[in-house]
């Protein structure tokens, strides 16, 4: 199956008459051997079914169908939403589907459905996606990532590319420097690790910053409820945006004084002094915990 390359992105930004934007962090993949790598690294097979956030023209939706996935696409802007599945067919005709969808004997196109919705609106997709793989763009990609992972618990794997200070920040362990809000949210779904970098020169346009591979298997069952989970993570944003002072000052607002942050943490089994990138996301929750 062939793939997109450079000559094929540029046709089809001109055909749809898009010009890749900032605000909208379109940097479209024009590399076929790096789209196989990310499909590879995410586990990915025919089984499965694939949410795809940010298709943008589809050089990793192909890579994607080409395992025998079936593939949802989320895709914000119309344009790019209506032609994905033209593409489709073009590159995936209705005649090699059975040989290259393996055991899904199913007709080119109908192993892909697209969602023309902001990613970080939609509510409900179609197939219960197992497995998230994406490109996504720098300016959302961490909040947009943390409600797909908080409200499709069906996704229980993934691999994105994103901006390699995100994603060194999502895996980053308790301890570091650049460990803090993003790597303690991320842990409360599950774990993560960096998995490759990724050369700015597989984009179209070629963007300032280098992008990373991260890869993550989410926990079977949740460490805290819904409601705890937004007490932790209010806690969690407290900490950060004062990270240089103890807990019991980063934290006093959101406890009810210093006195009262001191005496919560000492519940919950914690040195007040102690600064947000000591603690880990149990250490978290179990202030949460202690706040009631």
């Amino acid at each position: 199956m062939a793939l997109l390359g450079p000559a094929e992105i540029r046709d089809l930004a001109e055909l749809l008459g898009i010009q890749p934007t900032k605000k909208l962090g379109q940097n479209f993949v024009i590399d076929a051997n790096t789209v196989r790598r990310i499909v590879k690294a995410a586990g990915v097979t025919a089984t499965d079914t694939v949410v795809e956030i940010g298709p943008g023209l589809g050089s990793l939706t192909l890579g994607l169908l080409e395992t025998g996935a079936s593939v949802v696409a989320v895709e914000i802007d119309k344009r790019l939403a209506a032609q994905l599945p033209l593409t489709v067919e073009r590159y995936f005709p209705r005649s090699q589907a059975p040989s290259a969808l393996g055991s899904r004997d199913r007709p080119g196109c109908t192993a892909l459905t697209v969602v023309t919705q902001d990613a970080m609106r939609v509510t409900e997709l179609p197939g219960d996606p197992g497995i998230l793989v994406a490109n996504l763009p720098y300016n959302i990609s961490v909040p947009v990532l943390l409600h797909f992972l908080d409200t499709f618990r069906g996704i229980r794997s993934g691999l994105v590319m994103v901006q390699a200070e995100v994603g060194q920040r999502l895996a980053a362990p308790p301890g570091s420097k650049i460990y803090g809000s993003p790597s303690v949210k991320a842990a409360w779904f599950g774990h993560w690790k960096t998995s490759g970098s990724v050369s700015r020169h597989v984009f179209w346009p070629v963007p300032n910053v280098d992008s990373i591979l991260v890869s993550f298997s989410l926990r079977e069952t949740p460490i805290g409820t819904e409601q705890e989970r937004l007490a932790t993570f209010a806690l969690v944003d407290a900490a950060f945006q004062q990270r240089r002072k103890m807990l019991r000052q980063a934290l006093a607002e959101v406890l009810g004084g210093s006195a009262a942050a001191s005496a919560t943490m000492q519940r919950a089994g914690l040195d007040p002094t102690t600064r947000g990138e000591q603690l880990t996301v149990d250490d978290f929750l179990a202030i949460a915990r202690a706040m009631a």
